[in-house]
């Protein structure tokens, strides 16, 4: 049989309940006697079991991240900067995927009542609705990228009109005026306001939007790949393309080079997002950089602040904003100090 709490008490020299409270961090028992009690447990190879620790605190230390997906760069680089902060503040994750489905989405949030102290929901198809009908009232939850106007939960977002605003102001200012655009997922907010921000931009430097320049995409390298064979029939054939993540700008440079299209000789090229891979590629891809693993870590943070206030506290939409990362594939020459401007 293990080590027991009563062997730590009898070792230690103190009760069972004193033992119970070291551990939980409680006022009522003395630095060095807890000091004492964590030693005489490590020394007998002895941890609290987390269950009954949960119980009697009513703290599980631990928090819910659910995301549209766990397959790619840029989710797996949210989950990083979220998983080393989490365990800096000694937290550990539970992770989930919607798949972008409302009944996932439902599933996924009532799997983590009762087994999280606070929740992290990316969804583009969250709504209010969802959240009051499945969560306690008292449970804090951060939004990331899917701001509810209105409700009270903190939320965390990309501003996407701006950084898509100012990626297609600068292909324009290489001398482009059809630029087509790799839309992302038709319901997918990301998506809309990336659009609106390209639109933005063209609309201010006077060059007509132009429908047929817009080509559906769903984020991933295959619908890119697909959409640039349609790309290169138009007459005449755009100059530039703004992808809206960097997932399908990568698709796109694949399916030119297969098609012996040069970039950005013969057609410039710039994504969203700047993932790890994106300064990897040949030509290194042009892009806006998000800085992803901050995403995760500032949602792990807010949400830590919520907890720790009991979620008390007075709700905020904070935004990040990007800025451009200028590499080859627009047409700018690599630069050797920092490629980010």
């Amino acid at each position: 049989m293990g080590t027991t709490i009563k062997d730590v008490a009898k070792k230690a020299g103190v009760s069972i309940a004193t033992v119970s409270r070291a551990f939980n961090d409680s006022d009522l028992v003395l630095a060095e006697t807890k000091k004492l009690v964590r030693k005489v447990a490590r020394d007998l190879h002895y941890s609290p079991n987390a269950s009954a620790r949960s119980l009697s605190t009513r703290k599980t230390e631990t928090i819910g991240l659910l995301l549209p997906d766990l397959y790619g760069e840029f989710f797996s680089e949210v989950m990083r900067g979220a998983d080393l902060t989490a365990r800096r503040f000694g937290y550990h994750l539970l992770l989930s995927s919607s798949h972008n489905s409302k009944t996932d989405i439902t599933a996924a949030i009532n799997a983590m009542r009762g087994r999280v102290d606070g929740l992290i929901i990316m969804s583009p198809l969250l709504d209010a609705s969802t959240l009051h009908a499945n969560l306690p009232s008292n449970l804090p939850v951060v939004l990331l990228n899917c701001y509810l106007h209105g409700e009270p939960f903190d939320a965390l977002s990309i501003e996407n009109v701006q950084g898509a605003y100012l990626m297609v102001q600068h292909l324009i200012s290489h001398g482009h005026s059809r630029i087509a655009i790799l839309k992302g997922t038709e319901e997918n907010i990301d998506a809309q306001e990336r659009l609106r921000g390209y639109r933005n931009a063209l609309i201010e430097a006077g060059i007509e939007v132009d429908m047929r320049l817009e080509f559906p995409g769903n984020f991933n390298e295959e619908s890119a790949y697909s959409a640039v064979k349609d790309l290169l029939a138009l007459k005449p054939r755009p100059t530039a393309i703004f992808a809206s993540n960097d997932s399908m700008a990568i698709g796109a440079l694949s399916a030119l080079r297969a098609h012996g299209i040069s970039v950005p000789g013969e057609l410039a090229l710039a994504g969203f997002d700047d993932i790890p891979t994106a300064r990897f590629v040949t030509p290194a891809l042009s892009t806006v950089e998000v800085r992803i693993n901050e995403l995760g870590e500032k949602a792990i943070q807010a949400v830590l602040a919520a907890i720790s206030g009991k979620n008390g506290h007075k709700k905020k939409h904070s935004m990040i904003v990007p800025k451009l990362v200028i590499r080859e594939s627009c047409g700018c020459p690599q630069l050797l100090s920092s490629d980010k401007v």
